[in-house]
């Protein structure tokens, strides 16, 4: 795990080179290639160095991030014509995937919170350097102050099981019980926060509105999955306290998922709605992690490696709309399939993945969700129910209202894409519909 490190960090010299926007992005693929090739061991921590492992879970969601970092240099070549602080915007991004990769692969509890907290900073500077209103300085504090208030408790957290274990590895935590309260809130706070639950919710649908394209895409597909994981970690030890209180947070996700996605249909900002529809889709996977039974976590994983494939190229797609037309409104954004009818049939592949229709990741992840909150409790069934309705309801007003409808006259002279556009987006469809075909593998893994 360690020369993936030193490779990461021997790309930040190449940043401030001049005219090597596509030679990053390269060595980021092949980065990813040499990484798929690494031998997991299904049961435990593998490819040991120094602190650094790897098992299946941070497996999969390290290729996602390195996958994500490389279609954001793709999608961000507009920066190219302007040149504005093209080197800084690369070793931002080189910078961003270095905590991530080192949050998903570090074994320490004290190392992870700092590698968590760490991935804040670039996130920020993107919004704030290369967001396009000037709200975004208020979203930039949004996000901040969310994350950095609710982290605190963590830490004390940690501390708090060190003093008690004398140990900081997660190996060696996985089967501690604690029947503490305060330290159970301190240790998932910070994460449903990041995830983010409703009633902690609001810094996204602002950072995602005025970041750019590069920053979306990061925090829809991999910052939002850093709250999952940890969950995911820190319930291993939570076990006793966790099936005594959960319940409270499966009944918050699947009502707050329930009121969001009707909020879906009020929105008339493309991004807003993307947004929107990350947060009720998040709340599925809280429900799935706290119901703590096989089907939660491997539908709540699944969920959220397709999650961040799709909504990272439904913004993509948004991001093609807002260059050409400079307004994200569902208003001025309408019967694009008269002009664009290629963008149109890459509107409906991804919008049909987001409301979970076959073959996508989505809709394995769904399925083993509403299989585990079924079974750990049939009431639950009214909520799924409605909440898969509205998802694809929310995904087919998103649809017609940008394909269909009455055109602005200002698009006359449309560029139909460019073959850099089709490419980003086939690049997101393709792993979220083609992984299906090995889901008894990724099944096997937890």
């Amino acid at each position: 795990m360690m020369k993936f490190m030193f490779m990461l960090m021997f790309m930040i010299p190449l940043c401030f080179l001049q005219n090597m926007f596509w030679l990053v992005y390269f060595f980021l693929m092949l980065m990813m290639f040499m990484f798929m090739n690494l031998s997991i061991n299904i049961m435990n921590f593998c490819n040991l160095s120094y602190m650094l492992g790897c098992d299946m879970i941070s497996y999969g969601l390290i290729i996602l991030s390195i996958w994500i970092s490389a279609l954001m240099i793709m999608s961000s070549q507009s920066l190219l014509k302007t040149k504005f602080y093209l080197n800084f915007f690369l070793f931002n991004i080189v910078m961003l995937m270095l905590m991530l990769f080192l949050t998903f692969s570090v074994m320490n509890m004290f190392m992870f919170y700092l590698f968590f907290e760490g991935s804040l900073i670039p996130t920020l500077l993107l919004i704030m350097g290369w967001g396009y209103q000037p709200e975004r300085i208020q979203a930039g504090m949004y996000l901040l102050f969310y994350t950095l208030f609710a982290s605190l408790p963590l830490l004390l957290g940690i501390f708090y099981i060190y003093e008690n274990n004398n140990s900081m590895m997660m190996y060696f935590l996985k089967f501690n019980s604690y029947e503490f309260i305060y330290l159970y809130i301190a240790m998932i706070l910070a994460f449903l926060v990041k995830m983010p639950m409703y009633f902690v919710h609001l810094w996204l649908p602002k950072a995602h509105v005025e970041a750019p394209i590069s920053g979306s895409m990061i925090l829809a597909a991999v910052m939002l999955k850093l709250g999952g994981y940890g969950l995911l970690r820190v319930m291993m030890i939570l076990q006793k306290i966790g099936l005594k209180m959960n319940y409270i947070m499966v009944v918050i996700s699947l009502i707050g998922g329930l009121y969001i996605s009707l909020k879906c249909f009020c929105q008339i900002d493309m991004k807003s709605l993307i947004a929107y529809s990350s947060v009720a889709h998040m709340g599925m996977v809280i429900g799935g992690i706290m119901t703590m039974n096989y089907w939660g976590y491997m539908g709540s994983y699944i969920m959220m490696i397709g999650h961040g494939l799709c909504s990272s190229g439904m913004f993509c797609l948004s991001n093609i709309n807002y260059e050409r037309l400079s307004s994200r409104s569902l208003f001025i954004n309408k019967g694009l399939m008269n002009f664009m009818p290629s963008m149109s049939m890459w509107w409906f592949l991804l919008l049909s993945s987001n409301m979970a229709a076959p073959p996508s990741l989505n809709l394995m992840g769904e399925i083993s969700l509403i299989n585990s909150m079924m079974s750990w409790s049939w009431i639950t069934m009214f909520m799924l129910m409605s909440l898969s309705f509205f998802s694809a309801g929310y995904s087919l007003y998103l649809y017609s209202y940008t394909q269909h409808g009455k055109y602005s006259l200002s698009l006359y002279s449309f560029s139909s894409g460019i073959s850099r556009e089709y490419l980003t987006l086939m690049l997101h469809w393709l792993p979220l519909n083609l992984l299906v075909l090995k889901i008894d593998y990724v099944m096997i893994w937890f």
